[in-house]
Parts: structure tokens; C-alpha cells; sequence
């Protein structure tokens, strides 16, 4: 699961959480299931194109779900 820091996206390099506004889920990008699936959508949904994405300051889990978002899971 976590590891060492994987790809990020290339507009949100500095970030390791990105939350998709529409379905108001944070991947963690230091987590390969969670960044393979937020990448599908990006391409599938074009979520960059439609403005879906969201990076959070602090970047951390209780910032995104202080706003709403809850953790990605793993099925």
C-alpha cells in the first residue's frame, strides 16, 4: 500500500492528496492502487478539463476530510 513517494500528477507534483470534487473522494498519490484509479478517471471523466480536481493546504487527510471528502478505497 504507502510507500515511497510514486508519480504524481504532473499540475499537482507537490501534492500527495487530490480530491475529485464530483464524487468528493481524496486519493492518496503516495498510494499505487489509489493514484492508478485517481489516473483513470482523470482520463475516463476528463476531471482536469471539467475543473474537478482539488489539491488541499495543508496537504493532509484531515484538510481534505475537513472538507467533506473521505478517503479512496481499495476494492
Amino acid at each position: 500500500m504507502s510507500g515511497a513517494t510514486s508519480s504524481r500528477l504532473s499540475r499537482f507534483e507537490k501534492s500527495r492528496f487530490i480530491g475529485a470534487r464530483d464524487t468528493m473522494i481524496v486519493y492518496d498519490c503516495d498510494d499505487a492502487g489509489q493514484f492508478a484509479r485517481l489516473e483513470a478517471r482523470l482520463g475516463d471523466d476528463d476531471l482536469l478539463g471539467r475543473n474537478l480536481i482539488q489539491s488541499f493546504g495543508p496537504d493532509t487527510l484531515a484538510e481534505a476530510r475537513n472538507r467533506g471528502f473521505r478517503l479512496a478505497t481499495i476494492n
